[in-house]
C-alpha cells in the first residue's frame, strides 16, 4: 500500500489518462504506418514504434498498479508535533548552519527540485517521528548530517 497526498494522486491519474488517450494512440499509428511501408523483417521504423509500444504499456500497467494500491491521507488526522508523512521540515545543518526545509511525501511524488523528498530517502528516515528541537545524525553518501529540526508543518 501507498500513502500519499491528494495532489500526489491527482498527477498519476493524469499521467495515466495523458499515457492511455495521447500517447497510445500515437505509438499505435507508428506502428500502423511503419506497416504500411512493406517488409516488416527489416524494417526499423516498425520495431522501433512497436519497442516504443512495449515500454509505454509498461509504464501504464506500473502506474495502473500503483493507483490501485494507492491510499489518499487526510491532513487533518495526521500529528502536527512531529515529523510523518507529508511534514513540512524546516531544518539546519549544524555543520555549516545551512537551513534548508523539505516535504516528506511518497516516493512517487518526490521531486527534489520543488523540496519534496521521498520517505524512503536516508533523511526522512532519520526524522521520522522526530520532534522540533530534536537533532538527527543521517548517513549520506557523502558522509554524516547533523541536523537540528526547526519547524514541523503539515
Amino acid at each position: 500500500m501507498e500513502y500519499m497526498s491528494q495532489e500526489g494522486y491527482d498527477k498519476l491519474v493524469a499521467e495515466l489518462q495523458h499515457m492511455v488517450n495521447v500517447e497510445l494512440p500515437q505509438v499505435k499509428d507508428a506502428i500502423a504506418e511503419a506497416r504500411d511501408k512493406g517488409d516488416l523483417s527489416e524494417n526499423f521504423e516498425y520495431h522501433a514504434a512497436k519497442r516504443e509500444q512495449g515500454r509505454l504499456l509498461g509504464r501504464i500497467r506500473f502506474k495502473q498498479r500503483v493507483l490501485e494500491h494507492a491510499r489518499v491521507i487526510d491532513k487533518s488526522l495526521l500529528d502536527s508535533g512531529s515529523v510523518v508523512l507529508l511534514s513540512r521540515v524546516e531544518m539546519t545543518n549544524l555543520a555549516n548552519l545551512a537551513r534548508m526545509a523539505y516535504t516528506v511525501v511518497s516516493p512517487h511524488e518526490a521531486d527534489l527540485r520543488a523540496g519534496k523528498i521521498s520517505i524512503k530517502s536516508p533523511i526522512a528516515q532519520a526524522l521520522m517521528n522526530k520532534k522540533v528541537g530534536d537533532v538527527v545524525e543521517v548517513k549520506v553518501p557523502a558522509g554524516t548530517l547533523k541536523l537540528r529540526i526547526e519547524s514541523i508543518q503539515l
